[in-house]
């Protein structure tokens, strides 16, 4: 029951694992997964009586390092079982849940910023050097002096060129922003006309809407960044879901165990994954004012 009540709380708070592809290295051994990445060929005219023209294989791989294993424990004194509402162990389970959920996501959030060639964990001018403002989708983010500006619709048709200019596949896009620029997207006529979020779906996913046939998700685990002028900017990011992964070696779990020198039960829950870019040029970071 503890078990199945975690990941039920873990897979309701995923956002951006939720979008990305996924691998699974469960039960296997080894802290690396290589993927093969081909890459596309060129079709050839067949001259008659002549033998077919052989692609030369230009095939590369990504790396993905299964490094990252995070907890969340919990003492459950004796004391606290006997006079607490039943109601308490859920909470502790759905904090689990919400606590693995927000790493992992962060985990894949970092990579955006190595998105269209930028460096994952820039600082100063090169913090998120190849985002974009939201206003323009093409004017590049200044991470030493904020540029920052609200999303709007052109900046949201320009960064879906980006990835139509580079063939990324129409279908599985996704748009993923902060609470601040999903605001300013509700002013979007086009977006509001066209969206239909009465069935639950923002509750249980965070999805809030579709626009040009972008699904658009909301998550407050939008990274927030802090420039020399001390401007606090928020970014946001749209990607195709072969833009990332996450393989998981051992997925979300449950255990508990009496501590007789504490008298009460110790809940710990853990997960072991790795992340990793896919595709450079799939997905587009943008960035918003933080207010």
């Amino acid at each position: 029951l503890w078990s199945d009540e975690v990941i039920g709380a873990y897979k309701t708070n995923l956002v951006l694992a939720n979008l990305v592809t996924k691998l699974s290295h469960k039960g296997k051994k080894g802290d690396t997964i290589y993927i093969p990445v081909p890459a596309r060929g060129a079709a050839s005219a067949k001259a008659a009586n002549t033998q077919v023209v052989l692609s030369a294989a230009t095939n590369t791989a990504v790396t993905v390092s299964i490094n990252k294993h995070y907890e969340y424990s919990k003492l459950i004194e004796d004391i606290a079982e006997v006079q607490s509402l039943a109601s308490m162990r859920k909470f502790y389970t759905d904090d689990a849940g919400f606590a693995l959920a927000t790493q992992v996501d962060s985990d894949l959030f970092a990579l955006v910023e190595g998105f269209q060639g930028g460096t994952v964990g820039g600082t100063g001018a090169a913090m998120y050097e190849n985002a974009f403002i939201g206003s323009t989708g093409t004017t590049a983010y200044t991470g030493n002096s904020s540029n920052a500006a609200d999303i709007t619709d052109a900046g949201i048709r320009a960064m879906i060129l980006k990835l139509d200019n580079a063939n990324v596949p129409m279908d599985n896009r996704y748009i993923v922003m902060p609470p601040i620029a999903a605001n300013d997207l509700l002013g979007i006529n086009r977006f509001t006309e066209q969206q239909f979020i009465g069935n639950g779906e923002a509750i249980k996913t965070g999805k809030i809407g579709a626009i040009y046939g972008v699904d658009v998700y909301i998550s407050s685990n939008c990274p927030t960044t802090t420039t020399a002028d001390t401007a606090t900017d928020r970014v946001g990011c749209l990607f195709h879901k072969d833009a990332l992964v996450l393989a998981e070696q051992v997925g979300v779990r449950s255990q508990t165990q009496y501590k007789q020198e504490y008298l009460g039960d110790l809940f710990t829950a853990d997960t072991l994954y790795g992340v990793a870019e896919l595709r450079n040029d799939a997905g587009v970071a943008f960035v918003v004012p933080g207010t």
